[in-house]
């Protein structure tokens, strides 16, 4: 059952280059690294990508996109793990203007209903289930929307066991008997958001008993929920990749926020709605504009005002379009429009394990890659030019950022081993041989710039950060404190301090693009158990389950398999051999796996037909499968 277990890299402690391409890896100085990789890049100006790291510090995402747009003259930067959030950033975006979640952690502790939708968050967000069971003891109701009966639902109230791809169908069934029990917030629908009437007639349909046929939920379950929501004084909405990773992600947290806009449980103490991101500083990639769509402060790269502040404070001009996303860097590997890569601290080559050597092939196709990293990773292997960095917050300075939008300071504990220097240190010295002199003394000095043209983030001096144990965004004052929900404009009286409005988000349901059939009747979807591997961050232990499909006890006896047998798992886009596990969690036709399975399956592989139109995720949760029993085999003699 642990035969795909941990993979650990050994320390890169001083600069590697590659005389040719089939040549071993040889010592070399920083300067001979860093000319190499100077050259390599000014020769594939126009045809050039980079990827940064939700492991790395704000500071670090800063200065690498400022790299890519400004030295190599594009919006081609994005991040392995913040693909899988980009749905919740776009439609909080599109409803507020802002990416970020619209509370803060403490307030899960002080509300009276919470909705987890999509997130076994006592298991892929232990830190943020210890507010939410704060909550639950202090008095708050619990509802969990999952397909699966998780760990986390056993502290619920009640749970919603959805249909796999029918969260819009849910979300409208409940926002149409809010409407028609009376629970609309109509003062702040009147003055503060815009489409009603046209979202009360899209979901005038969505009867209590049309959801239960199409999302498998009782009519009385979703009634409970719609009324518990509907009544609650305060109220805070969650999700998190139930519900983003799917070709409609956008839409679904759309449909959720539509909810929030119902009963004014938005902007205000106690009431929010939160995107849960995990470990890592997802949301500080986006912040900092290592993104291909947004600059630094969450700015367009399209709004000509947007770039013009930018092409003032670094002296240049930048693209008015978007750059490529991660998923289109990897597609434009393979055609010839991205010819070099720059990679910092992510680790793509793995991602093979999960799509049958699919992106090796792609890297292996580059005239020419660079990998910084702490780490002789998969990748690194790989690369025409290796150059060792600090290990993450542990030997770094800087800052970073969590789902709450806080930013907090960190303090390197240990000097880097060897000749590894700070990732910052390396992004201003090669920027230095490619003809930009930045003249950024540490850490503090990148953070400082940021502040300078990200009105979000002016008020954050690293002196307040340590004062005040980290600071929420939007913090545009060095004096004042802003309240811990964002969007409190929205119930200001006067029109003017009230701003734009909030618009509903006017989104149809749509099945998944994989339907299931009598050859493949099994819906499988995907999530994390407690100690699975982060995208681009860490590895699993040693004593996990293992790589396996789950299945429950109805569908396992019909299969004639038990816990441990080897089947062979296929879809319509590829196949592979895992172990069984048993859960009593799952209900028949149901099927579970972590993501990441190994050997060619399509688990986690991005198809374009099956890839959210406006963030650009891939469906990972709603594979179609069949399971087959593999033949016994015997020995003779």
């Amino acid at each position: 059952m642990n035969e795909h277990r941990q993979k650990t890299y050994p320390r890169l402690t001083h600069p590697l280059v590659r005389d040719a391409r089939d040549a071993e890896f040889r010592r070399a100085s920083w300067d001979e690294a860093l000319d190499r990789v100077a050259r390599g890049l000014r020769r594939h100006r126009g045809a050039f990508g980079m990827l940064s790291c939700a492991r790395a510090t704000n500071e670090t995402n800063y200065l690498a996109q400022k790299f890519a747009r400004v030295v190599m003259g594009t919006h081609t930067i994005d991040s392995g793990g913040r693909g899988r959030h980009t749905a919740s950033v776009a439609g909080l975006a599109a409803a507020f203007g802002a990416g970020g979640g619209t509370s803060s952690y403490e307030e899960i502790e002080r509300t009276d209903v919470v909705v987890l939708w999509g997130s076994d968050a006592g298991v892929a967000d232990p830190v943020f289930f210890q507010h939410v069971l704060k909550g639950v003891q202090a008095g708050a109701r619990l509802y969990v929307v999952d397909p699966r009966r998780t760990s986390t639902a056993e502290w619920a109230e009640g749970r919603l066991a959805l249909n796999v791809g029918t969260d819009i169908a849910l979300a409208h069934a409940i926002g149409r008997e809010i409407i028609q029990a009376g629970l609309v917030d109509e003062t702040f629908v009147g003055r503060a958001t815009s489409g009603f009437e046209e979202y009360r007639a899209l979901v005038e349909p969505w009867t209590l008993s049309l959801a239960q046929k199409v999302t498998g939920v009782p009519a009385p379950a979703i009634r409970e929920l719609a009324h518990a929501y509907g009544r609650a004084e305060r109220a805070q909405l969650c999700w998190t990749l139930g519900v983003t990773e799917h070709r409609n992600g956008t839409d679904n947290v759309r449909a959720l926020i539509d909810l929030a806009l119902l009963t004014g449980h938005v902007g205000r103490p106690g009431s929010g709605l939160q995107p849960l991101y995990g470990p890592g500083n997802v949301q500080g990639v986006v912040d900092m504009g290592a993104v291909p769509h947004r600059l630094p402060g969450f700015q367009d790269v399209r709004d000509p005002d947007a770039r013009l502040r930018f092409e003032s404070a670094w002296d240049t001009v930048l693209p008015a379009q978007p750059g490529l996303d991660l998923a289109e860097m990897f597609e434009e590997m393979e055609t010839g429009g991205v010819r070099a890569v720059y990679c910092v601290g992510e680790d793509p080559a793995r991602w093979s394990e999960g799509d049958g050597g699919r992106a090796v092939r792609r890297l292996k196709a580059l005239d020419f890659l660079v990998v910084q990293d702490a780490f002789r990773t998969s990748t690194a292997e790989l690369a025409d030019v290796v150059l060792p960095a600090a290990s993450g917050r542990a030997e770094s300075e800087g800052t970073t950022t969590n789902g709450e939008r806080r930013v907090r300071r960190i303090r390197k504990a240990a000097e880097p081993p060897g000749e590894a220097r700070a990732d910052v240190d390396i992004i201003r010295d090669l920027a230095g041989r490619l003809g930009h002199v930045w003249a950024y003394a540490d850490a503090e000095a990148v953070w400082n710039e940021l502040r300078s043209v990200s009105p979000d983030h002016y008020g954050m001096t690293y002196r307040r950060l340590e004062e005040h144990d980290g600071l929420r965004w939007p913090c545009p004052s060095i004096r004042d404190l802003e309240p811990p929900y964002p969007h409190g404009r929205l119930w200001e009286a006067d029109p003017a301090r009230r701003g734009r409005r909030a618009p509903f988000g006017l989104v149809p349901q749509v099945p998944p693009a994989d339907l299931t059939d009598e050859r493949f009747p099994i819906r499988l979807t995907t999530g994390r158990r407690l100690d699975s591997p982060v995208p681009g961050g860490s590895t699993p232990s040693p004593s996990r389950l293992g790589a396996c499909v789950e299945l429950c006890p109805e569908d396992a006896e019909r299969y004639g398999v038990v816990v441990g047998e080897k089947v062979r798992i296929t879809s319509r886009r590829g196949s592979l051999v895992a172990s069984v596990w048993i859960d009593t969690a799952l209900r028949p036709g149901l099927a579970f796996t972590t993501l990441g399975l190994p050997h060619g399956t399509d688990a986690d592989r991005r198809t374009p037909a099956a890839r959210c139109p406006i963030a650009g995720a891939a469906e990972y949760r709603a594979t179609a499968i069949r399971v087959d029993k593999l033949p016994l085999v015997t020995s003779v003699g």
